[in-house]
C-alpha cells in the first residue's frame, strides 16, 4: 500500500481537546481524591461536555466553553456522588493545565521547521486555550489560536471551520485539519478541508458524511504526510 501523502498543504489546523491536550489528565491528577472513580469521572465529564455543546448549538443558547465545562463537571460529580466544592474547584483549575500528548511538541516543531503555518481551532474559550498552550510549551509554535467564541456557536457548525481559511487567506483544500474526534474530522471534511483523523483510541469510524482523507494513531506521523 502506498504511503499516505497530502500534497499542496500550506497550513495545519488542529483541534485542541483530545487532539493536542489530554482531556483525562485533569481527573488523573486527582486520583488520590477520586480513587477508582477518576476514570469514570473523566469519561462522563468529557461526554457531557460535548453533549452540552451540541445541545446549546441546537437550542440557540450559546455559553462559552468554560461554562459548559463547569456544567458538565457538576453533572458528572453529582452522578458519581462526588459533590465536593474544593474538589470541583481543583478539577476546574487543572483543566487550564491539561497535559499535551507526548508527541505534540516535537510534531509541531517539525512542521514549523518545514515552513507550515500552524493553528488551533477549538470550542475552547480563548483564555482556556491560551493557558493550555502556554502550560504545554507550544504557544510559540502556533501562528493562530482560533476559538468558536468568534462566531458564538460550537462545532460542527460550518461557520467555525471557516475561521482558519479567513485567518490565513487559504482555501480549505490547501489546509490539513487534524482531530482525534471522529465527528469533528468528518465535519471538517464536509466543509472542504483535507483531513487526517488522529484515531488515538482505535475507535470505529463514524457513520456520517464525509470520510477523512486518512487516519493515524498519533500526531508523530503527520509531518511525513503533509510535508513536501
Amino acid at each position: 500500500m502506498a504511503a499516505l501523502r497530502l500534497p499542496g498543504i500550506k497550513a495545519c489546523v488542529f483541534d485542541a481537546y483530545g487532539t493536542l491536550f489530554d482531556v483525562a489528565s485533569a481527573a488523573a491528577r486527582e486520583k488520590d481524591a477520586l480513587g477508582a472513580k477518576w476514570q469514570p469521572l473523566a469519561e462522563l465529564w468529557r461526554a457531557k461536555q460535548l453533549q452540552y455543546t451540541w445541545l446549546r448549538g441546537l437550542m440557540g443558547r450559546h455559553a462559552d466553553f468554560w461554562q459548559v465545562t463547569r456544567d458538565a463537571l457538576d453533572f458528572a460529580l453529582a452522578s458519581l456522588d462526588l459533590e465536593d466544592q474544593p474538589l470541583r474547584e481543583r478539577l476546574m483549575a487543572l483543566y487550564l493545565e491539561l497535559q499535551a500528548y507526548p508527541e505534540v511538541k516535537d510534531t509541531l516543531a517539525r512542521l514549523k521547521a518545514n515552513g507550515m503555518k500552524l493553528a488551533i481551532l477549538s470550542n475552547g474559550e480563548p483564555k482556556m486555550l491560551a493557558a493550555a498552550a502556554r502550560n504545554s510549551g507550544i504557544a510559540d509554535l502556533l501562528d493562530a489560536v482560533l476559538s468558536v467564541e468568534e462566531v458564538q456557536v460550537f462545532k460542527p457548525h460550518p461557520s467555525v471551520y471557516r475561521l482558519p481559511a479567513d485567518r490565513f487567506g487559504l482555501g480549505p483544500q490547501n489546509m490539513c485539519f487534524v482531530s482525534s474526534n471522529g465527528w469533528d474530522a468528518h465535519a471538517a471534511k464536509a466543509f472542504g478541508y483535507r483531513v487526517i483523523w488522529c484515531n488515538r483510541f482505535a475507535q470505529a469510524p463514524e457513520r456520517i458524511p464525509q470520510d477523512p482523507d486518512g487516519q493515524i494513531e498519533t500526531l508523530a506521523a503527520l509531518p511525513g504526510i503533509v510535508s513536501e
